[in-house]
């Protein structure tokens, strides 16, 4: 059987809002709120945060949450992915679901569905997409559409519209613009080898580091989710945060 850890990368200086895991939200630190969504999840069998802060760890191991683990990683990480494989590479798991430690209504049974494909040895990678209805979503940068053929297989994410509607009179929006939800599960090998390889020229020009699995080759398998929840990324992303809790 397949062993498989949830990981939470978690860092101190975010561009926009450095300290971001400790910003209350409701009451408790938001990454309070990640740990205690991802503990809900039933597919894990570790469940371990990724930090380069002492401050985060302290919190952390103060919440006295049984099986959380605290990794200590480097500072100097490019991205979250680089830390999580500096956490993983000595432990003994078969795949890592990526979860962000700013998705504080992640749903859990998502991470339980990434589980369930990736613990299935078909796919190197899976992420998760959602339906576009927001019209200016669709052409708005900041969201990454996503793009998979009939098996769920990843062809391409872009911040640009895709795809182009040659011919759009007459076309639904319905169904055709996916956007993507930044969680990933990986095998744990293709993981390692995933940070040994240099930035592409794709991902490079869009800014998306899973355009490098691609490049790559890479298996990735996306799920079709209703569910969506909410990234922290600024300040004012608090209050939308404690709106959505609330209505829980």
């Amino acid at each position: 059987m397949n062993k498989i850890a949830g990981v939470i990368p978690s860092r101190w200086g975010s561009t926009r809002f450095p300290g971001k895991s400790l910003a209350l939200i409701s009451g408790k630190p938001m990454v309070q709120w990640v740990v205690e969504r991802v503990k809900q999840a039933k597919r894990l069998d570790a469940v371990i945060v990724a930090t380069d802060d002492q401050r985060i760890a302290d919190c952390v191991q103060s919440l006295a949450i049984p099986d959380v683990q605290v990794a200590m990683t480097r500072a100097d990480h490019p991205s979250g992915t680089d830390r999580i494989a500096e956490a993983v590479q000595s432990l003994e798991v078969d795949a890592v679901i990526n979860v962000q430690g700013d998705e504080p209504l992640i749903d859990p049974s998502l991470i339980d569905e990434l589980a369930e494909v990736i613990a299935s040895n078909e796919w190197d990678m899976a992420t998760a997409a959602t339906p576009i209805v927001d019209e200016q979503q669709i052409t708005d940068p900041s969201v990454v559409k996503a793009l998979f053929n009939r098996h769920g297989q990843a062809l391409y994410f872009s911040r640009s519209t895709i795809p182009h509607i040659r011919e759009p009179e007459g076309f639904p929006m319905s169904g055709i613009y996916w956007r993507h939800i930044g969680i990933y599960a990986y095998r744990r090998d293709y993981l390692l080898k995933l940070v040994q390889e240099p930035v592409c020229d794709l991902e490079n020009l869009e800014k998306l580091e899973q355009l490098r699995a691609l490049d790559m080759g890479c298996r990735m398998k996306v799920i079709k989710t209703e569910d969506f929840g909410i990234g922290v990324d600024t300040p004012s992303d608090v209050a939308k945060a404690e709106a959505l809790l609330a209505q829980l």
